[in-house]
Parts: structure tokens; sequence; C-alpha cells
């Protein structure tokens, strides 16, 4: 059964990017998670959802560890590996129970802004 994270935004506000998923795959097992590559030709609106979903997972979990859950792996993938890394060994990246957590200095070193007290996701 699939975690579902209560209370985290299901999406960025006034868009279509996703953060989490509303039900577990039926047949066959959950998308894996793989370290996708953040390209610096991004486009301005993927770099803000970037930024939205680590804020709420920065806001929501902190220094803790948490499960994958009904976390959207699209969007996980684009940090996984590096603000996002495996929490639990032997790691499973094709499990919603696969154990995670963030690498708080590395998140602040890619995302100062979500630091800022005064930021908000989706504002400019």
């Amino acid at each position: 059964m699939m975690e579902k994270h209560r209370g985290f935004p299901s999406r960025l506000p006034s868009s279509d990017f996703q953060f989490t998923i509303r039900q577990a795959v039926k047949k066959g097992l959950p998308a894996k998670l793989f370290k996708r590559e953040r390209y610096a030709d991004r486009r301005p609106a993927d770099r803000r959802a970037d930024e939205g979903f680590m804020w709420a997972l920065k806001e929501h979990f902190g220094d803790q560890t948490f499960a994958r859950g009904n976390l959207d792996a699209g969007r996980l993938n684009f940090v996984f590996g590096r603000e996002v890394i495996p929490a639990g060994d032997p790691f499973d990246p094709e499990s919603y129970d696969a154990l995670l957590k963030l690498d708080l200095r590395r998140t602040e070193q890619s995302f100062p802004e979500i630091f800022r007290p005064d930021w908000a996701p989706g504002q400019d």
C-alpha cells in the first residue's frame, strides 16, 4: 500500500506541474527513481516547479526521513541523487516504501531562495 503524504501540495499553485500521484500503479512496479539531468537551459516554469517541489519537501519533511509514497517520480527524478538522497540500505528505486531524505546543505546551495522566510511557491 502506498503512503499518502497528507497536507503535501498536489501541484505547483496555478500550474499543471504535479507533485503527487493519486493512486498506486495497479499492475507492475511504480516508476523507477533515477538521477535525471537538470540542464541549465531549462524553461523558467520548470525551474519554478523544482523550487516549489523542494520548498514543499523542506517544509513538510525538513531533515526527517520519509517514504517515497505518493510523491511523483517524474518530479523526484529531477532532484534525486542530489538534493533528495536514499535514506535506507538496501534502497529499492521501484518501491513506494523506499526511504528518502533531504540533503539540506545541498538543497540550500541549489535552491537558496526557498530558505528565505518571505518566499512562497508560484511567485516570481
